[in-house]
């Protein structure tokens, strides 16, 4: 299947290996010889014992994907060569027809007699992490993939190619991987955007995209990137959180969590507030698993990574303009789009310009419920932002004016942030209640107060209540029925801090 290019003999091997060529580096003999065969006769695969000596354990077994250890550079330079002979060996086109997983068999038999035929000295182990790293250069993210497959990465953070870091556990770290040299990285990074329909070049050198599992993906390239391309993953987590698991965590406490669920619930509009990595967009998938399952919600996104369980979803994206400069949709007619599809909330995943207007308007007029993210330090910062991005918009409305939209459409801003020590709090749940004078007014529910911090310099601090025994939004409580469990979560909470 897989001949040297442009031989239109296909029986024959792709290596002939000669009956003297040692053979301890490479204890699939003939591997080539049987993708022929596979074709033929797909239905009765060739005996081969042998090859259970090389093959790649599962991913989870791999202590390796967790602490890589340093490769030298004779590594780097056997991986170059064999990489080379490999692709001028195999048939791309015939590659591209194959599954997966056939691929991948492929390529590694093919590698296997490559490193026989050219007698790399080289032990099992070592042999084996060189036909995974080359299978993921052809097939996969390159050195990425390691990475991608730990679940206990919240970000990966590639600067050229040979500095790569990551965020475990709110830490920040160096990593021993590296990419062969900056070509193989921008390589990478268009395969990623191109997937949805993006793409990262000179005349277009910052992008947004996603991973297939709602990663966020970041690029930006030369000539802006000055050191080599830029590329910056927020992973999320192959299971979905949930808010119990947030209060295990210790992000909020459970009487919190209980009120999270009223508001999400009883279809107050929500505001999620906070700075960069502070856990807004894992926050705002927690509170829509609270949604009633036979509402119709429609998200806006610059690239889509909400993860929502309810089945009656609608996802928009945006998208950037084409060469000639046409073609933009920008999230301001997703937003308004959006009120021509009959929603009964409308999620917008971040919100950066003037479609916080149109969010706003939404809000306030009978699509209850919906919810947002911004960037912002505090609730009552998060209010000026507002208005600053309105203004952005170019609206010509008095100040009052504006004040009171705001003020008729957002219920509660929920503040998130991301402390010193790495760990991610839940830091004010805050109503907004009305207007004195020109000012809007607001109350906090919950907030959360540092006390000091233990020997290995994690924060202590507990979620209090403020001692509201009524809320603002009692009265929409009462209307769904909530204003029983409300009250026992506002006393909890009373009573913990006493």
């Amino acid at each position: 299947m897989f001949g040297r290019r442009g031989n239109d003999d296909r029986s024959k091997p792709a290596f002939s290996k000669p009956a003297s060529a040692p053979s301890p580096a490479a204890p699939v003999s003939g591997a080539v010889d049987s993708a022929p065969a596979r074709q033929a006769a797909p239905a009765a695969p060739i005996p081969q014992p042998a090859r259970r000596t090389v093959e790649a354990p599962p991913l989870a077994a791999q202590p390796a994907a967790r602490a890589p250890r340093e490769r030298s550079e004779s590594y780097y330079d056997t991986k170059s060569q064999v990489f080379a002979a490999l692709i001028d060996t195999i048939d791309l086109s015939q590659l591209a027809k194959l599954e997966p997983d056939a691929a991948r068999e492929e390529i590694r038999d093919i590698v296997n007699d490559i490193i026989a035929i050219k007698n790399f000295a080289m032990s099992i182990s070592e042999q084996e992490e060189l036909l995974e790293d080359i299978c993921n250069d052809v097939l996969g993210y390159g050195p990425l993939e390691p990475l991608l497959a730990r679940d206990d990465i919240a970000d990966i953070m590639v600067n050229g190619s040979r500095n790569v870091y990551i965020e475990v556990n709110g830490r920040v770290e160096q990593t021993s991987i590296r990419f062969r040299d900056n070509q193989q990285l921008l390589n990478i990074c268009q395969r990623i955007v191109s997937q949805v329909g993006r793409r990262v070049d000179e005349s277009s050198p910052i992008c947004d995209a996603r991973l297939p599992d709602g990663s966020r993906v970041n690029v930006i390239a030369p000539p802006l990137a000055i050191d080599g391309t830029a590329l910056t993953i927020r992973k999320f987590k192959k299971d979905k959180l949930t808010l119990d698991q947030l209060v295990r965590f210790g992000a909020i406490s459970p009487e919190g969590a209980e009120i999270l669920k009223i508001v999400g619930r009883v279809r107050c509009n929500v505001v999620i507030s906070g700075g960069t990595g502070s856990g807004k967009t894992t926050l705002l998938n927690c509170l829509t698993n609270y949604v009633d399952r036979d509402e119709r919600i429609i998200t806006c996104e610059d690239s889509a990574e909400l993860q929502l369980q309810q089945p009656h979803v609608v996802r928009l994206e945006t998208r950037p303009p084409n060469l000639e400069g046409e073609g933009e949709v920008t999230m301001r007619d997703l937003v308004k789009n959006c009120l021509r599809m009959r929603p009964e909330r409308i999620i917008v995943g971040e919100v950066r310009g003037p479609e916080v207007f149109d969010l706003l308007q939404a809000m306030n007029t009978g699509h209850d419920g919906s919810m947002g993210t911004i960037h912002s330090n505090s609730p009552r910062e998060c209010l000026n932002r507002m208005e600053s991005m309105i203004a952005m918009g170019g609206y010509s409305l008095p100040q009052r004016t504006v004040r009171e939209i705001i003020v008729g459409s957002v219920d509660v801003i929920i503040q998130a942030a991301r402390l010193r020590d790495g760990s991610r709090r839940i830091t004010h749940i805050t109503e907004v209640i009305g207007m004195e004078g020109d000012v809007i007014v607001t109350q906090d529910l919950v907030v959360y107060n540092i006390k000091g911090e233990d020997a290995n310099g994690k924060l202590i601090g507990e979620h209090m209540s403020t001692g509201i025994g009524r809320p603002h939004f009692w009265d929409r409580a009462r209307y769904y029925g909530e204003e029983h469990r409300l009250a026992t979560a506002l006393e909890a909470m009373e009573k913990r801090a006493d």
